[in-house]
């Protein structure tokens, strides 16, 4: 069981990036699937998430309008489209699955991917 995230990389500001978190053992719509960034010096942090019971769609205030999240069931992958990034976006991200839904909190998530580095800069 793992979850395996990439598709980070180098943009410039204003452009765009699309990460995958893909599931190996399990299902993702049995999940909730977050993704999260640590950025150097700070703590790690929630900025989206998809919920398994609904589908419902979780974003912080910092991401809401420029990423957008989605899940593709045939191929438990889930892909956060970010668009109109900026260099405060620069941090490894990481996606995480959680049995009991989507939360902020990170000691509740039963499965990390490790980590892929998006950097911001022109």
């Amino acid at each position: 069981v793992q979850l395996q995230a990439s598709g980070g990389g180098l943009v410039q500001p204003g452009g765009s990036l699309r990460l995958s978190c893909v599931a190996s053992g399990f299902t993702v719509n049995r999940y909730g699937i977050g993704w999260f960034r640590q950025a150097p010096g700070k703590e790690r942090e929630g900025i989206s998430c998809i919920d398994n019971r609904d589908g419902s769609t979780y974003y912080q205030d910092s991401v809401k309008g420029r990423f957008t999240i989605a899940r593709d069931n045939v191929k438990d992958i889930v892909y956060p489209q970010m668009n109109s990034l900026k260099p405060d976006d620069t941090a490894v991200y990481y996606c995480a699955a959680d049995s009991s839904g989507c939360s902020w909190y990170t000691g509740r998530q039963e499965y990390w991917g490790q980590g892929t580095q998006v950097t911001v800069s022109s």
